[in-house]
């Protein structure tokens, strides 16, 4: 179990707080709005109403003793640039920001933040993808240039082993795991057979080797 601090409960650090929580990890959700702390109070490990620009509050909720902090609060880039520089100050938990754009990506980063996510831009390349082609059930995209999808399988591998299909020289692609119903084997090896055209294959690879794919 890991310990998280939210600070900002929007839509997205709301979500973010309950979704942790319910993985079964320690959860503080803080927020300046007493209706946000109250709404999320159910759902998280302590909720607490309090100004994160102010590093006092921030001291008071033992932000330095936590695993990980989301600085999920403002619209502003100078709200929550100043959150992100007082937690990094306590010398503590590892700092993930939430940007809006370039510019404020850069700024966090600056600053000294670990990680910065677009979660709305990273949601809308998901979608777009599976939006595109139907065949993708999921997608995370690692870089501009690598990305891990779960998708159906192709037609034409049923019944053929990774061996057969030759999936890492010929497509350039790492087989991370197959998902057939509720079973998921993980690294299967060259032996492995695709017995239906509903087994879900997880790959990893170059964005333009698993578009090739798609074409599959």
């Amino acid at each position: 179990m890991k310990s998280f601090l939210i600070v900002g409960l929007g839509r997205f650090g709301a979500s973010l707080a309950q979704e942790l929580c319910e993985q079964g990890h320690e959860v503080l959700a803080l927020d300046v709005l007493p209706e946000r702390v109250q709404a999320v109070a159910d759902h998280v490990t302590h909720a607490v109403v309090g100004d994160a620009r102010d590093p006092e509050v921030l001291s008071g909720v033992g932000a330095r003793n936590f695993d990980c902090a989301v600085v999920a609060a403002g619209s502003d880039v100078g709200t929550s640039a100043l959150i992100t520089l007082n937690l990094k100050e306590l010398n503590g938990p590892r700092v993930v920001g939430k940007a809006n754009s370039s510019v404020h990506r850069k700024v966090l980063e600056k600053i000294g933040a670990d990680l910065v996510v677009f979660p709305e831009q990273e949601m809308a390349l998901s979608l777009a993808r599976r939006l595109i082609n139907g065949d993708i059930v999921n997608f995370i995209e690692l870089s501009n240039e690598y990305s891990i999808v779960e998708r159906t399988l192709p037609e034409s591998w049923v019944g053929k082993s990774i061996l057969d299909l030759n999936i890492r020289a010929k497509w350039k692609l790492t087989v991370i795991a197959v998902r057939r119903g509720d079973a998921m084997t993980i690294a299967p090896g060259g032996d492995f057979v695709f017995q239906s055209p509903e087994d879900c294959l997880v790959v990893l690879g170059r964005n333009s080797d698993i578009e090739r794919l798609e074409r599959a």
